[in-house]
């Protein structure tokens, strides 16, 4: 089977369209979303009714988390604070009770898919894990593979039983080896941290043990102007470019 996987679209209608688009083309078999479908960006409602629209199933990001939680704003930066106000304003009543039931995690194909950190973190990122708590981190959960988001990043680390390795996602293809462990880090789709301004998301095919990934273009300036006319923080726009 080919599973799709994405995450991180954060409002970003633009992005989520060309994403879509290319899945068209992809053909997978399922398609999962690792959460923070909102936040940062300004169509929060339409990314979600997208998802629902193409049957998506999703975990709970850490957006979606603090508008279930209002106290755990203080968790967030500043800006990133400001966003969750602004996106909270813009989400239906219908749509928010939505996003802030979905689980923390699901079981697909015999992966773990997670939106921060296995087994079932919403809010600690990947790059928070000290070398010497990775070995223990693998034993907390059965799944051979997990996907996560989270970081806005792609990244791999991988568990052979005796050691620990890990390094960037920097080509199209990842091969998997047939008796170790991962934990993939999918990128974003709405807002990509990994100097390549496109939107990201992976293929992963369960038969040839590969984890490929997309890098879409999309129409980033008009995403910016519909960020900067809603009145979020410029850095939302910025981080884009």
């Amino acid at each position: 089977m080919k599973i799709a996987i994405l995450s991180d679209i954060h409002g970003n209608l633009e992005a989520f369209r060309e994403v879509l688009r290319d899945l068209e083309i992809v053909q997978p078999d399922r398609v999962v979303c690792l959460g923070d479908a909102v936040g940062y960006g300004p169509d929060p409602e339409a990314v979600v009714r997208l998802l629902q629209a193409h049957r998506i199933p999703s975990v709970l990001g850490n957006h979606e988390w603090a508008l279930a939680h209002p106290l755990h704003l203080e968790w967030f930066n500043p800006s990133a604070r400001l966003s969750l106000e602004k996106t909270a304003e813009l989400l239906s009543p219908e749509v928010r009770r939505t996003v802030t039931t979905w689980p923390t995690t699901l079981h697909v194909e015999g992966s773990l898919c997670v939106h921060g950190c296995p087994p079932n973190s919403v809010t600690r990122y990947l790059f928070e894990v000290v070398p010497e708590e990775l070995p223990g981190l693998f034993s907390a959960y059965p799944e051979p593979l997990c996907f996560v988001g989270h970081t806005h990043q792609l990244r791999w680390v991988r568990w052979d039983g005796h050691q620990v390795t890990s390094g960037w996602i920097r080509g199209e293809v990842l091969e998997l080896h047939p008796a170790d462990r991962y934990i993939i880090n999918v990128g974003a789709v709405g807002q990509p941290r990994d100097g390549d301004n496109r939107a990201k998301y992976v293929v992963w095919d369960t038969e040839a043990r590969t984890v490929r990934v997309h890098r879409v273009p999309y129409d980033i300036a008009k995403t910016v102007e519909k960020i900067l006319a809603l009145g979020f923080p410029r850095i939302n726009a910025d981080r884009l470019w």
